[in-house]
């Protein structure tokens, strides 16, 4: 029959849907390159201590604004390279650790975000300048337009105290990093924190002391130690994206390392923005408006550089000015991250279908407002969508019963035609007319529930409300699957039971298949979020309980026709 065979493809489409992903992901369709830079790429300029893209500094953007083939210019520190000390800056939401030599944020830790559920003291590193295979660093700087020597993140600066707390009561705490050159240039950097927040402003305040004219221009970049992810049906985790994004001001977009075409990456851009992604969690660089601002991706080996630079700013004699920016480093809070800069939600990545994810994420945070679950929310939200299309439903569910009615005479006919074809067609289309049935009005839902579920899929995977938020008894994280398959075991049931309820097929080797359906799809969502079960789940009850009442009144009304007639 037409719905059972729509379930089926549906199933089949699911499963592709995801297989396509993966393969896209492990096998691109552009060649890759993870050696070394491309000879497009001037090799960095490499500190004999740390041989990294790290000790590079970008070039400036030109005043035409132009991308220039000059990718990296080489600025020697202005003091001896010694171990420096590191600042340590605490608020309500952030751990971070500012290390002078450079002025980088070498260490990020997320309070507030265990690691894991079982344990709970150990918070989120995002940024970290552990062992080579974990860096991760956010590097900021002024770099000389004229050779001279500038605030760099290869300098020393000086800091009036070894560490900044956000005191009770506050709202912001100004950590405020110095540096001169000794001969009349003096430059303030200055990180804010506030309270509740995971962006931090930064500001460079330059005085001009000397007697000629000083050229800076602002950057930032991150540096990263990036591996090629290999996907994994049993870790839903895995097909989030890691690794850099930018927005051109326009629109936003992955860069794949192992990309060649992405992995020299480079454009002037305004009002964008650059980021390094991972799952749930994001840093990010918001240069300043309005602006032109050289984005470049850079790779070497398993590490890459995403940098953005900023026009050349001539700093007359005696003169003062201010370069600004906004640094983002935390969980992909779409609240947070849309005020930080512009479209910066747009971190927040679910998929081709965010049409539909975003308005449902918002329709869930609503209803999450309101009760404090999220759980109960994706049940009021599942029912919520349920009421919206039960016209819909509700005429698939007649046809369905209507159908249910008819099968023994659908039976008979199979039976008398079935050596023949063509007047088996023409006979069960003459019935479909005498009884008014519309035998494609039983797909219609499951085509509407096909978007509904995938959308489901990537607000319960990428959605940071919903990590290890619990709901109820076992089941103490929506975002990961049911720990014991409780949750699953039930929506094969519910399946099984909405299959017996609706009319059975008439071919038998299609009865068999669909008997077994519910095996299948119990083990194939078995891997996937609990909450992404509990929504299906919630489906299917309601859809059995909305066609057991239809059957009822079909049922009633063909009774009432047989004693009028």
């Amino acid at each position: 029959m037409p719905n059972i065979r729509m379930i089926l493809w549906a199933a089949l489409g699911v499963a592709l849907f995801y297989n396509y992903e993966a393969w896209m992901h492990d096998y691109p369709t552009t060649p890759v390159s993870l050696t070394a830079p491309s000879a497009a790429f001037p090799a960095p300029v490499l500190s004999p201590s740390n041989p990294s893209l790290g000790t590079t500094v970008p070039s400036a953007v030109s005043a035409a604004s132009k991308v220039d083939d000059t990718h990296v210019t080489a600025v020697a520190p202005t003091s001896s390279v010694t171990p420096a000390a590191h600042l340590q800056v605490s608020t309500d939401v952030l751990q971070v650790s500012i290390n002078l030599q450079g002025g980088e944020l070498d260490q990020a830790d997320l309070l507030q975000y265990p690691l894991r559920k079982d344990a709970p003291n150990v918070a989120v590193r995002l940024l970290n300048h552990g062992d080579v295979s974990s860096t991760y660093l956010l590097q900021t700087g002024l770099m000389s337009g004229d050779a001279a020597a500038a605030p760099t993140h290869l300098v020393t600066w000086q800091a009036a105290a070894p560490s900044y707390m956000l005191a009770p009561g506050l709202q912001e705490v100004h950590v405020p990093l110095s540096w001169t050159d000794g001969a009349g240039l003096i430059v303030t950097k200055t990180f804010v924190f506030t309270r509740g927040s995971y962006a931090i402003n930064l500001f460079y305040d330059v005085r001009n002391d000397s007697n000629t004219v000083r050229k800076l221009a602002a950057y930032s970049q991150f540096l990263r130690h990036w591996e090629p992810a290999k996907r994994s049906y049993f870790d839903v985790e895995t097909y989030s994206f890691k690794g850099p994004a930018i927005s051109d001001g326009s629109k936003s977009r992955d860069l794949k390392v192992d990309n060649e075409e992405d992995s020299k990456y480079t454009q002037v851009v305004t009002n964008g923005w650059l980021a390094s992604l991972q799952h749930h969690f994001v840093a990010a660089i918001v240069p300043a408006s309005n602006q032109p601002f050289k984005y470049l991706l850079q790779v070497q080996g398993a590490e890459y550089l995403l940098s953005a630079t900023g026009p050349i700013t001539e700093i007359p004699a005696g003169g003062k000015t201010q370069f600004q920016e906004k640094l983002f480093i935390g969980p992909k809070l779409q609240a947070q991250l849309s005020t930080t800069g512009p479209d910066l939600d747009r971190t927040v990545d679910y998929g081709k279908l965010t049409v539909l994810a975003k308005p449902l994420f918002t329709l869930l945070k609503w209803v999450h407002g309101l009760i404090g679950n999220w759980g109960w929310s994706i049940i009021i939200v599942t029912a919520l969508i349920k009421l919206a299309f039960y016209p819909l439903s509700q005429a698939s569910g007649r046809s369905m019963a209507k159908m249910r009615a008819v099968a023994p005479r659908m039976k008979q006919i199979q039976e008398t035609y079935k050596d023949d074809r063509e007047k088996l067609g023409r006979a069960m289309m003459d019935l479909y007319k005498k009884e008014k049935i519309n035998p494609l009005a039983g797909c219609l839902p499951m085509v509407v529930q096909i978007p509904f579920f995938i959308s489901f899929y990537w607000v319960l995977l990428e959605s940071v409300e919903m990590r290890q938020a619990p709901f109820m008894l076992w089941v103490n994280d929506l975002s990961s699957r049911d720990p014991i398959f409780v949750l699953p075991l039930f929506m094969g049931l519910a399946m099984f039971a909405q299959f017996k309820l609706n009319p059975a097929p008439p071919d038998p080797m299609q009865a068999k298949i669909m008997q077994f359906m519910p095996v299948v799809m119990t083990i194939m969502m078995a891997w996937f979020p609990s909450g992404l079960v509990l929504y299906w789940l919630t489906n299917t009850v309601l859809s059995i309980l909305q066609q057991w009442r239809v059957n009822q009144v079909v049922e009633a009304a063909a009774a009432a026709a047989k004693i009028r007639n």
